[in-house]
């Protein structure tokens, strides 16, 4: 989905790409029930078996050896409580900060440095290369956790880890948090402030549509894409022209690529026609961080809140 940022920020953008175009058919989704309701009752709790998107995985014992080639899917390790239970991440996973790093790339898997590590547990959100059937011939357990298509979604992939890890009563509770936090964020929100926005993927530039995980959280505010009218929608995430974004003249411009390429409002100012839009007149453009407006796990809390807070200031002025 970026062809034009830097090796990170492209890395991020095409988890969103490959993994939604991974995703189940909508009548045979990822996980329609808690993970941990599909549990084989024993006093540890396991053997526990998850509905994942590669299907009805059964894992015997609570793992201790995960290694996590997801940047959500270790935000969610860690905040549920199973980092103690993490060996190795991937090269992309920067949060949080004790996340036990590693080369292993979660977009070019590579399965003797995985097996390397010896897990008794891999998490993956793309199943590139038949990464997930060669680490099932050597009897790893993989969880296939596809990037989320809506918030349900990143909900329920909390879960499948928690019941996963022998931490389901933490994910629970952090799933209906995030899930509280977010309906109070919308509901405060004002109402009928009919706004535009841009949402930048990458100074190519790219955007999101309505129909993605981030369009969801956008409309969760009453707000209106402009990039729902580009004539290609490729997949939810279309390349608009700088003419298309001027014409269009968004109320507010949500940027999420900050840390890849720099960009903000002095930036955008000096693309050719730009200068003169509302966002950039009004001071209504949003710096966001990258990381946390690329992933589906705890941290889109953060998201939704920055993306209430300017819909309130931009409402008000």
């Amino acid at each position: 989905m970026r062809p034009v940022r830097s090796a990170l920020a492209g890395a991020l953008l095409a988890t969103l790409t490959l993994a939604g175009c991974g995703q189940t058919s909508p009548a045979t989704p990822p996980s329609t029930t808690s993970a941990s309701a599909a549990a084989t009752p024993s006093a540890a709790g396991f053997p526990v078996t998850v509905e994942a998107g590669n299907g009805s995985v059964t894992i015997e014992s609570r793992p201790e050896r995960i290694v996590s080639l997801s940047t959500a899917a270790t935000e969610s390790l860690f905040a549920i409580g199973a980092g103690a239970q993490v060996v190795a991440v991937d090269d992309q996973s920067n949060h949080p900060a004790e996340a036990p790093k590693s080369d292993l790339s979660g977009f070019k898997p590579n399965v003797e440095a995985i097996i390397a590590q010896k897990p008794d547990l891999v998490v993956l959100s793309n199943d590139i290369d038949g990464i997930v059937a060669a680490l099932g011939k050597v009897g790893v357990p993989v969880l296939l956790e596809p990037a989320a298509t809506k918030l349900d979604e990143a909900y329920d992939q909390i879960t499948d880890l928690g019941a996963a890890t022998g931490n389901g009563e933490r994910a629970t509770e952090l799933a209906e948090r995030m899930k509280k936090q977010i309906d109070e964020l919308a509901a405060a929100a004002p109402k009928n402030a009919k706004l535009t926005y841009y949402h930048e993927l990458d100074v190519t530039p790219y955007a999101a549509t309505s129909a993605t995980f981030i369009g969801q959280i956008y409309g969760l505010f009453g707000l209106t894409n402009i990039a729902d009218k580009a004539p290609d929608a490729a997949g939810g995430y279309p390349k608009l022209s700088a003419e298309f974004v001027a014409q269009a003249d968004p109320d507010l411009i949500f940027l999420a690529d900050t840390k890849c390429c720099g960009q903000s409002k002095d930036t955008l100012a000096k693309r050719p026609g730009w200068s003169k839009l509302s966002a950039i007149k009004n001071d209504r453009v949003i710096l966001l961080d990258d990381d946390i407006a690329s992933r589906w796990g705890p941290r889109v809390v953060d998201l939704a809140q920055q993306v209430g807070e300017a819909v309130q200031k931009a409402a008000a002025s």
